[in-house]
Order: structure tokens, then C-alpha cells, then sequence
């Protein structure tokens, strides 16, 4: 339904701006409190984590015991009641995914080992990660439920759909059991700047947001390292007319696929998103977070200044490596370099000659 679809039906409907930093903020402290109960956390995506519970029975119990702590962790202090959190039990991340989806809000749903498939069997096909025309295709086909999918032979639906067919056709059997990958959480290396009258101009964000950069590069803790999430965020000037006084903000977090530690680099994709997307409103702070790294190479760690050389004595040395697997995998030198001999020769056999690659 759009907005205006929403206001043709509800004319005193009231739209609330969303404060992603918020949302962000408490997720983070939802992490923060789930990896008090256990060192594996795998965060899926805004506001749905995954847990590793290996280990825990013999801390805490049986699953119900590990689930009672996991909501006495989460819990807001002082609240009482119904609360919104769903949690699911099960042997590998989907089961759990999916009873945790099929629970009540504050309430716990636990898949017995063993028990995966006949749990599974009696949920749609919307539970499996399909794009739509798959999801057409299966409802063509008369499969409605993650039982019927795996009661088909798994070679039939593999044929009908290829290697997709075969992941989905084992997770909806109970066979594929993805276990969870935890992490380090990186400390961010976080530059901040607070704005005495606020502040709409493009070009003076993009400004305050290349000196953002430029501190935060500077900071110690990330000479040898280079950039690779970085996140911007920033406090909307409130509105005279709020009612409640809440507060408003914008997000953007960006993923940069060749880590680096130029600015530049590292400005480029928050600058698009910048003028894609701009802030609803005047900005009052402005918050850079470097928050993941890459390491660098050798000579990136000890001098952190040419990031350009350091990369292709990377590359380099990542060859070499290469090169000697190969060598010791098939016992006989396949890599050759192309050098000069007698470039002045009218015979081009004569101007170039193969020799060994040595790493």
C-alpha cells in the first residue's frame, strides 16, 4: 500500500519519520547482550540474529534454559509483560529462522533434533529464499508446503531447476544445516562533528564529510589497515511542530569492494548516496564510522603511505604463492615470464624469449 493509498483510507493518519540511528543504536546493544550469553553471533540482517548454541546445554540446560537466559539478556530492565522479541530453537540457522518466524511475539519455539523434517513439512514455500519467479513456477506445479517440495525425488527438482533447485529442495527436506558464523566485532574508528547552526548545503556536508575522513585516517589504530564498511549518520534538525519532540536522523552505510585507504575511495560511495538520497532535513551532527578493516599488506603496515606500491607488492607476493601450489601440486614449472632478448630483430622469435617463473 503506498502513502497516498494510506491516507485515502485513514484521512487523519499521522506519518512518523524513521530514525534509522536508532534502530541501528539498538541493535547494536542487542548484539552487545547476546554475546553475553554465548561468543558465536551471527547478525542476518536488522533485527534478526542468529545465536550459536553449541556449547551452552552444558551451561545452562536443556534449550528451554538456554532460551530463558537469552531473554533475561535481551529484556529490557524494568519491563513487564508481552514484549515484541521471537525466538526459534533448532538444529541449523534455517529451522531456526523459521520457528522463530512462526512464534508468537514473546514466546519461543524449539525444534527437537530429529525432528527438523516434520517440523519443516507443514510450512509454505514462501519460508524458502525463492525470487519470484520460482515461487510462480513451484505454485504452478502444484507446491504449496516445504513437505510437498521434498516428498519429489531431489534429482527431479534439481533437473526442473538446477543447483537452486537442490539447496532449496535440502532445506526443505531438513538436510542442510547451515551452522552460525560468528566474528569479531571491529572497535569503529568513529570522527564526529557538531554544527552550530544546521547545516542543508551539499557542498558543505561534502566538505565536513572529507574532514571527517581525513581524521578519521589519521587515527592510529588504523595505520596498516585498510577500509572496508564505513557508515554515515546524522541528526536532523527537529521539527517546531513536533508534538512528541522526537528525534529524527539518517543513515547510509556503505560497503566498499576493494578495500582501501584513500580518502577518496572512501568518500565515493558515500558522495552518491549523498545526492541519490539526501537527508530530510537540515543537519545538526555529522558522524563518520570506520567499522571494518582489511589488513594491509607488509609495507602498508610499516609505512602506511603508498597504498598504490603496497598493493602490488600484494599482488605480488599473492602470485608467488599461487605459483609455488601449482608447482608442487603438478610437479613441473607451467608459469613462464615473457622477457626481452633481441627486440630488434626482424624475426619475432628472436625478440622474446619464456623462461621459468621462480617464486
Amino acid at each position: 500500500m503506498t502513502v497516498s493509498q494510506a491516507i485515502g483510507l485513514c484521512p487523519t493518519l499521522r506519518l512518523c519519520e524513521p530514525d534509522p540511528v536508532h534502530y541501528d543504536e539498538r541493535f547494536a546493544r542487542l548484539l552487545a547482550a547476546l554475546n553475553e550469553v554465548s561468543p558465536v553471533v551471527e547478525p542476518a540482517e536488522l533485527g534478526v540474529a542468529y545465536v550459536g548454541g553449541d556449547g551452552l546445554e552444558g551451561i545452562f540446560g536443556g534449550p528451554e534454559k538456554v532460551i530463558e537466559a537469552i531473554e533475561c539478556a535481551v529484556r529490557p530492565k524494568g519491563l513487564r509483560g508481552t514484549w515484541s522479541v521471537r525466538l526459534g530453537w533448532g538444529r541449523g540457522k534455517f529451522a531456526a529462522w523459521v520457528a522463530a518466524s512462526r512464534a508468537k511475539p514473546g514466546e519461543a519455539i524449539v525444534v527437537p533434533p530429529g525432528e527438523e523434517g516434520k517440523f519443516l513439512a507443514a510450512q509454505p514455500i514462501a519460508v524458502l529464499p525463492l525470487d519470484p519467479d520460482t515461487h510462480r513456477r513451484l505454485r504452478q506445479f502444484g507446491i504449496r508446503t516445504l513437505g510437498a517440495l521434498a516428498a519429489l525425488p531431489e534429482e527431479a527438482v534439481t533437473a526442473q531447476f538446477g543447483a537452486m533447485g537442490r539447496r532449496l529442495w535440502r532445506l526443505a527436506a531438513g538436510h542442510t544445516v547451515e551452522p552460525v558464523v560468528g566474528g569479531v566485532a571491529p572497535e569503529p574508528i568513529v570522527a564526529a562533528l557538531t554544527f552550530f547552526t544546521p547545516v542543508g548545503e551539499r557542498d558543505l556536508l561534502e566538505r565536513a564529510l572529507d574532514q571527517l575522513i581525513a581524521r578519521a585516517l589519521k587515527d592510529p589504530r588504523r595505520i596498516g589497515w585498510r577500509v572496508q564498511a564505513v557508515r554515515l549518520r546524522a541528526d536532523l534538525e527537529s521539527w517546531g511542530g513536533d508534538e512528541d519532540g522526537g528525534s529524527r536522523s539518517w543513515l547510509v552505510t556503505a560497503l566498499l569492494k576493494d578495500p582501501t585507504a584513500d580518502g577518496a575511495r572512501v568518500a565515493a560511495p558515500l558522495r552518491t548516496r549523498l545526492e541519490q538520497a539526501p537527508p530530510a532535513g537540515a543537519i545538526t551532527r555529522l558522524v563518520l564510522e570506520l567499522t571494518a578493516f582489511a589488513p594491509g599488506t607488509t609495507e602498508l603496515q610499516l609505512f602506511a603511505r603508498d597504498a598504490a606500491a603496497a598493493a602490488r607488492a600484494g599482488q605480488r607476493r599473492a602470485l608467488e604463492s599461487a605459483a609455488r601450489e601449482i608447482q608442487q601440486r603438478l610437479k613441473r614449472t607451467c608459469l613462464y615470464h615473457v622477457i626481452e632478448v633481441q627486440p630488434w630483430s626482424r624475426l619475432p622469435e628472436r625478440r622474446y624469449a619464456l623462461i621459468d617463473f621462480e617464486p
